[in-house]
């Protein structure tokens, strides 16, 4: 089929299967990106959870042999939460950001890409394709970025004049040629609001974050995070909006036409004590469904902890002391004593005295004697 009837045919097929943007770039490499990465990597900027292998990055004939033309997709996903539980004394609660609401998005646009590649098999037998949805190789960003979907905010994220950046991105390589879209205009203009508002500075510099700071990823983590950190988490339990939330272009931008993608409240802004004592298998049948699962229980019930810290949840403190004096993790331990300490202060010595006597563990020990040098230094004072 001839490449411009081609493209016709899958954009208006992209739009009956739920996909609110279908461009096309070429599969030529990412050379401006592979050097961004470069210097990303050089100043030790990157996260970890990248694919190390900046060539299979950037290079899309890497993925497939004979790529020619590569569909990005996207798919915009809602910011408001309706009927939202409040939370109140002795009932806080924390929040999933935005990009976990509902259901998990690899899920969600893996199911759209799946039934682009077989559209594309009835439209063109035996034609190559390959998918990937933010798991994969390549830079979503800069698939997005170069076929026009959006452009590439201040705030790293691909910002589009009709959706914001609240988008899931997507792409799917294939051999059949489909005449490329043009990039967009770079619209941030003067406005820094999103550098302004980053809760830990992560953003260094207009589009450049240091990912190792930026929030939506130590949320991500599993082990201990530096105290400043969990100060700066505040409730969340995944992710970080914020820098989404201050940017003009996400102004009334609330998607509601994709029904799976709508958040259950209950789910994505869950009350924080009864996350502490969760099983496995309690965690996975309560928030399985959601993208914000997919590093288990751990980073979450942390991550709770430091927010009833935020709250300073005196009610919490009998579920801490649980957690400080049976939890099989060394960490969490630690983190219950360093979390009991700050809700309620020095009255709580003789408790971390005592559980540094019987809980040897290197953590425990390092949190403890943190609090106990600190009120020691506060009553000499």
């Amino acid at each position: 089929m001839q490449g411009e009837l081609l493209k016709k045919e899958l954009q208006m097929y992209a739009k009956e299967i739920g996909i609110d943007e279908c461009r096309i770039t070429t599969a030529d490499p990412f050379l401006v990106m592979k050097q961004r990465l470069v210097q990303q990597q050089e100043k030790g900027y990157a996260s970890g959870f990248e694919e190390p292998d900046l060539e299979r990055r950037t290079t899309p004939t890497l993925l497939l042999d004979d790529a020619v033309s590569i569909i990005a997709i996207a798919v915009a996903y809602p910011s408001k939460l309706k009927d939202a539980p409040r939370g109140r004394e002795g009932e806080r609660r924390g929040i999933f950001g935005r990009s976990s609401w509902g259901l998990d998005y690899h899920q969600a646009l893996k199911q759209r890409l799946t039934l682009l590649e077989e559209k594309i098999q009835v439209l063109c037998p035996g034609a190559q394709t390959r998918s990937m949805v933010d798991t994969g190789e390549l830079v979503d960003r800069a698939v997005a970025e170069r076929a026009g979907i959006g452009f590439s905010g201040k705030n790293c994220s691909i910002i589009s004049e009709e959706h914001g950046s609240y988008l899931y991105l997507g792409e799917l390589i294939t051999d059949q040629y489909l005449p490329p879209d043009e990039p967009v205009e770079e619209l941030c203009g003067s406005c820094n609001k999103c550098l302004d508002a980053c809760p830990t500075d992560a953003l260094v510099e207009p589009g450049v974050i240091d990912a190792k700071r930026c929030i939506s990823f130590i949320t991500q983590t599993k082990t201990l995070i530096p105290e400043d950190f969990r100060y700066a988490l505040g409730n969340r339990l995944y992710g970080c909006d914020t820098c989404q939330q201050v940017c003009p272009y996400n102004r009334k931008k609330h998607a509601t036409q994709h029904s799976e993608l709508q958040p259950d409240p209950e789910q994505v802004k869950p009350l924080l004590i009864p996350l502490l004592s969760l099983s496995n298998r309690e965690f996975k049948t309560r928030f399985g469904s959601l993208s914000g699962a997919w590093r288990g229980k751990k980073p979450i019930q942390r991550n709770a902890v430091c927010a009833l810290v935020h709250y300073q949840d005196r009610t919490a403190l009998e579920a801490l002391r649980v957690m400080a004096e049976t939890d099989q993790r060394e960490d969490m331990r630690a983190l219950a004593i360093w979390a009991i300490g700050r809700i309620a202060g020095q009255e709580e010595k003789d408790y971390v005295e005592a559980r540094l006597l019987v809980d040897s563990a290197t953590d425990v020990q390092v949190e403890g004697e943190r609090l106990l040098s600190e009120w020691r230094a506060e009553r000499a004072v």
